[in-house]
This record gives structure tokens, C-alpha cells and sequence, in this order.
């Protein structure tokens, strides 16, 4: 986990999943009138796949502006380019069903250099100081406690318990957790957790969200 202090020059804000989708990226960075010097945008993850425009989403990590959590479709390129079945059959397939074809037309040479330069930036869970309070983010649920991170790495990037059950059960240690992986229709809240995948690639709608607005109702 990587822990980030408030922003005392600019505004804070989240995305969710990105899926290659630049265009829409930018556009609703313009919306809000995005400054890259000052302004920090915070993303939960999945910036690849499904999207023509995944190696350049996923160079986003390089940017100072830019701060990621990783998410299962990172992983699943890892797991086809850089991990130990690197290369196998079966890591590709389960890669490629899952979106990961535009590798193919980029190359996977260029594709593996940037998930190598990218990957180091994108922990599995980041913390915010938000007008005082904690704001945590992972990709897709987060532990009951939030200090119990490092033993759910799975549920991090694949689980979807919480909101299958609609379990509204606060969880500990942390004021509030954005992640994204479970589209939703408009954003919700499940106890003090935010689900912000409004599914960008299949209906075009990508949510950002300003954190102080996020958390203006957090504890209140």
C-alpha cells in the first residue's frame, strides 16, 4: 500500500475503470478542468484491455499527475507476459478471452516493456488524507479490516462477495474504500464503500469523482 498525504496545492480525483478508453479519459478531465500541475488523479485499477487505446492508458502510470492501484486485467497481463508460465498457452488464452487482443496490434514487445515501467507504480492499495479523514482504494473489495491488506491480495483484484450480498457492513480501520472491477449502473454505496465502475468500454459512461465531494458525507 502506498499512503498519500492531502493535497495542499490542487484538488484530489477518482476514476474508474478505464479499459483503454482515452478519449473518454480526457474528456471528463477537461470537464472539470483538469490542472496537470496541481490536480492528483487516483485510479482503481483495470486502465487496460478491451480498449484500442490500452498501451497509452497504461503509460498513464508513468505520469506524476497519475496514481493507480492495480487491478485483475494488470495482472492478468503480468501473469501472460512477466510471470512464470510467461508465455504459456494457457496465460495468454485467459488474457486474450478477457481482453487483451489490442497487444496484439501494439505488439507484445512494446506491451511488456510498458507493463514492466508501469506495474512498480501501481500497488494494490492506496490510502488518501481527504479533509481529515482516511480514504483507501483498491480495485475490486476490500478486507473487513483495512489493516488486514496484506492477506486478501486476491480479493483485491477478483472479489465481488460484498456486493453480490449487498453486505453493507462498514469496513474497519479506514473512514471510507473506492474500488471499481463491478459495474454498476450509477454509483453506490455499500456501507462506507464506493463502487464506481460504470462500465466505460461496454456503455461509455466513465465516472470520475472529486474526493472532498466523495467524502464530504463520510461520518457526518
Amino acid at each position: 500500500m502506498q499512503r498519500h498525504g492531502p493535497n495542499e496545492h490542487g484538488r484530489d480525483f477518482i476514476v474508474g475503470d478505464i479499459h483503454g478508453q482515452l478519449a473518454l479519459l480526457y474528456g471528463q478531465l477537461e470537464a472539470v478542468g483538469f490542472d496537470y500541475q496541481r490536480d492528483r488523479l487516483f485510479s482503481v485499477g483495470d486502465l487496460i484491455d478491451r480498449g484500442a487505446d490500452s498501451l497509452q492508458c497504461l503509460s498513464l502510470a508513468l505520469e506524476p499527475w497519475f496514481f493507480a492501484v492495480r487491478g485483475n486485467h494488470e495482472m492478468l497481463a503480468h501473469d501472460a507476459l512477466l510471470g512464470e508460465e510467461r508465455g504459456s498457452l494457457k496465460t495468454r488464452d485467459a488474457w486474450m478471452i478477457n481482453g487483451g487482443t489490442w497487444a496484439l496490434e501494439a505488439g507484445l514487445d512494446e506491451a511488456q516493456t510498458m507493463l514492466q515501467q508501469a506495474l512498480p507504480s501501481m500497488p494494490y492499495a492506496r490510502e488518501i488524507s481527504v479533509a481529515g479523514k482516511r480514504l483507501g482504494i483498491v480495485h475490486a473489495e476490500p478486507p473487513k479490516d483495512w489493516n488486514d491488506l496484506a492477506t486478501t491480495s486476491q480479493d483485491l483484484l477478483w472479489g465481488r462477495t460484498r456486493i453480490r450480498r449487498g453486505d453493507e457492513t462498514p469496513v474497519r480501520g479506514i473512514d471510507a474504500v473506492v474500488v471499481g472491477h463491478t459495474i454498476v449502473e450509477r454509483p453506490i454505496w455499500l456501507g462506507n464503500v464506493y463502487y464506481l465502475d460504470t462500465g466505460a468500454f461496454t456503455t461509455g459512461r466513465l465516472t470520475l469523482i472529486e474526493a472532498c465531494t466523495l467524502m464530504s458525507g463520510v461520518g457526518s
